[in-house]
């Protein structure tokens, strides 16, 4: 079970990382060609960038503490606030019917409840 709350942690890690610096670094104007990234053209680019630097600071927060060994409660809640992020961004994307994008939404903050749920309880 161990491994399992290994492998998806890093691989949420990665994916907020990622998607995390992309919308950073990149101008919104840059994303027309990405249909299921319209909405970085409906919010204002500070918001954005507020996003993108939470997802960042909680991919650090679903790996760090733990390897470290330092504040390892931190995991968890790092997990917790990143799914009631994707929470936001579900009912946003719904209120848009930007379709695309729910199904990931979903299997994100279920992934993320599993790792905090993991990490809670002690895994």
């Amino acid at each position: 079970m161990e491994l399992a709350v290994w492998i998806v942690s890093a691989l949420l890690a990665f994916a907020f990382v990622v998607g995390g610096v992309v919308r950073f670094v990149v101008p919104a104007e840059r994303y027309g060609a990405w249909p299921n990234q319209q909405w970085i053209r409906a919010v204002p680019r500070v918001g954005v960038i507020g996003i993108s630097l939470a997802e960042i600071l909680g991919a650090v927060g679903l790996i760090v503490p733990v390897l470290t060994g330092i504040a390892p409660i931190l995991t968890p809640i790092a997990a917790v606030c990143l799914a009631l992020i994707l929470t936001g961004a579900l009912v946003f994307h719904v209120r848009r019917k930007e379709w695309t994008n729910v199904p990931v939404a979903v299997v994100l903050i279920a992934l993320l409840l599993f790792v905090a749920i993991a990490r809670f309880s002690g895994v």
